[in-house]
């Protein structure tokens, strides 16, 4: 039997070991662990994390930060629960907050203060503290060439597609397609691009 096996089988050598990487108040690596995450955090060339930026990486989920990708101050990246992968050229803007699991792709500029999720908490058992009832993940899909405005919120489980747009303090709440520009709370669709005419369009203009 393997070690990783092992670990796995083995509930009390696996909570044991997630003692030893994770601090139980403070809920981020122990600081032994951060000390060497310049041997997990896999970084293309000429990527660049400020040194304000909050690193909650663990080694046993993956955190890829591509070529020429920026992370600004004050951000958090997060990887406990989920995969983090960041494509090339990407930058994540001041005080932003990533949590996995998140994957997102090339050229991808994200403004101040975003919020993207790929969790949530459970409450549905009335009888024990939220706190308590742990939490459930799904992945956040964002591809290449988007634009994420400032102040937006990500919640999990959202795809948003090539060249869209999410306007400044949005909340996606379901996917987006696409060449489309969606703003507000719920996020919904206000332009998208016309192929035929080789333009923005309304988008109820674009729908009739």
């Amino acid at each position: 039997m393997g070690i990783r096996s092992y670990m796995y089988d083995n509930k009390s050598a696996k909570h044991f070991l997630h003692w030893l990487i994770m601090h139980p108040v403070r809920t981020r690596p122990r600081w032994y662990i951060r000390f060497f995450q310049f041997l997990y955090i896999k970084r293309g060339r000429h990527s660049v994390i400020y040194h304000s930026a909050r690193r909650d990486i663990v080694p046993f989920r993956r955190c890829v930060i591509g070529a020429r990708s920026v992370i600004e101050s004050f951000s958090v990246l997060n990887n406990a629960v989920g995969d983090m992968l960041i494509g090339d050229d990407t930058r994540v803007g001041i005080g932003s907050t990533i949590i996995g699991p998140v994957v997102m792709g090339n050229k991808v500029n994200i403004a101040q203060h975003v919020l993207i999720s790929g969790i949530n908490h459970n409450y549905e058992d009335i009888h024990l503290p939220i706190a308590d009832q742990g939490i459930r993940t799904s992945q956040v899909d964002i591809a290449d060439n988007v634009w994420i405005g400032a102040n937006a919120v990500i919640l999990p489980g959202i795809s948003i597609g090539t060249h869209a747009v999410v306007g400044a303090g949005s909340v996606v709440t379901k996917d987006v397609e696409p060449y489309t520009v969606v703003a507000g709370n719920p996020a919904r669709p206000i332009k998208i691009w016309d192929f035929e005419q080789q333009q923005w369009k309304k988008y109820e203009a674009a729908e009739s």
